[in-house]
């Protein structure tokens, strides 16, 4: 009797440790899934930039330094995005990801300054209908930004729980997937809103 009851408890155990082994692997794809998502949005935006410096280049000679800028930003968020896509938990491949991605959104907002300044070009239909692109996949990136951090977040509580996390180094889940987090422009940083009465 007391053979039955111990295989019986080998059972409930392998079970256990197979089930916490399934949820690990279930969250980590599950991640990994949303950042390709992530992946998908920053490359439809990336290959959109060059067609919109190209747009306002006709318009804006003198304005080459703003242009040089959303370039060399978007070349550094595509090494970024490229390395972090290797691997999506990656904590320093993350942060470099969110900086790049922060210095693409700031000197993307200095282009958008600079357009207003030319009429003309502001009326093109050629760059309106980019901008509205652009617009359209910038919230996409939020979206599947959210969903990334959300399944991290998943992975992670799973990962810490006790008695998982006695198991989930032996199963290769040594350590916590790290969120993705866009760091701020530093022009949207230092320049407080100014309310008069």
């Amino acid at each position: 009797m007391s053979t039955w009851i111990i295989l019986g408890l080998l059972v409930a155990l392998a079970a256990w440790a197979i089930g916490i082994y399934n949820a690990l692997v279930q969250l980590a794809n599950r991640y990994k899934n949303a950042f390709a998502q992530i992946d998908v949005q920053l490359k439809r935006r990336n290959d959109l930039i060059p067609n919109l410096v190209e747009t306002a280049k006709a318009y804006m000679a003198h304005e080459r330094g703003t242009l040089d800028a959303v370039t060399s930003a978007r070349a550094a968020a595509v090494s970024g995005l490229q390395r972090a896509a290797a691997n999506p938990g990656d904590p320093e491949a993350l942060k470099a990801l969110g900086a790049a991605e922060g210095a693409m959104s700031g000197a993307l907002a200095r282009l958008n300054v600079a357009v207003e300044a030319y009429p003309d070009l502001k009326a093109s239909q050629n760059m309106m209908q980019l901008s509205e692109e652009l617009a359209s996949t910038e919230n996409r990136v939020a979206f599947a930004r959210q969903a990334f951090n959300d399944a991290v977040l998943a992975y992670n509580t799973c990962r810490q729980s006790f008695p998982n996390n006695m198991l989930a180094t032996r199963f290769g889940h040594a350590s916590d997937a790290a969120m993705l987090e866009f760091a701020e422009p530093r022009e949207q940083l230092e320049a407080a809103p100014k309310v008069a009465f």
